[in-house]
């Protein structure tokens, strides 16, 4: 099997005043700090005749309420083409998927005021995905999911931080195009490196 995983994180932040009347920072989270963030995904699996290429964009937003707990929130758009035998029988459809997600939680910091923070999170997410099967039509899939990541944040500035997560235990619910298909529905608990990605985040 051929397998080629891309991460990319982005990161988007606009001035709201000039250099000199732009408050002074440090390293490391205090309450009321605002930060964004945004992941940038590509993958692309090949195993035989089969493929699949995937682009996801998620921009991000969190608060500091407290000194150790942050809210966050993102919006994702996703498209993707899938090369699947659907029927097992020999014939190759090609799968177009795309479609929008929201995402919303909170996480909470070991030592925000330092350098190197760790953090557990939880969060809940919706999505709606359509799947076009070239020849056989279109549907589309609701999924919902509820997922407690592990992450780490180091400040290589008063405003940037490097940033990773991995694992964590997982749950999500498809329904599959509902009009009485069957939901899908899966636990997952992973903390291996195949489950990490990196990324940035930028302190306003």
């Amino acid at each position: 099997m051929k397998k080629i995983i891309l991460t990319v994180a982005a990161i988007c932040a606009f001035g709201f005043a000039n250099a000199q009347d732009k408050k002074e920072s440090s390293e490391g989270f205090a309450k009321g700090d605002l930060y964004l963030s945004g992941t940038f995904n590509f993958s692309s699996e090949k195993t035989g005749d089969f493929k699949t290429d995937s682009f996801t964009v998620a921009p991000g937003l969190g608060y500091f309420i407290s000194d150790n707990l942050a809210i966050e929130g993102s919006l994702g758009f996703t498209s993707g083409k899938d090369v699947v035998d659907i029927f097992n029988d020999g014939d190759l459809y090609e799968v177009k998927n795309s479609g929008f997600g929201i995402n919303a939680g909170v996480k909470y910091f070991w030592t925000p005021a330092s350098k190197f923070s760790l953090s557990v999170g939880g969060n809940i997410s919706y999505a709606s995905v359509k799947s076009e099967v070239d020849g056989l039509g279109e549907s589309t899939s609701k999924i919902i999911g509820v997922n407690v990541p592990v992450g780490l944040h180091y400040f290589v500035s008063d405003s940037f931080a490097i940033t990773t997560s991995w694992g964590g235990f997982g749950y999500s619910s498809n329904d599959n195009g509902g009009d009485g298909a069957e939901k899908t529905t899966g636990f997952e608990l992973g903390l291996d490196m195949s489950t990490v990605s990196f990324g940035l985040l930028y302190k306003l």
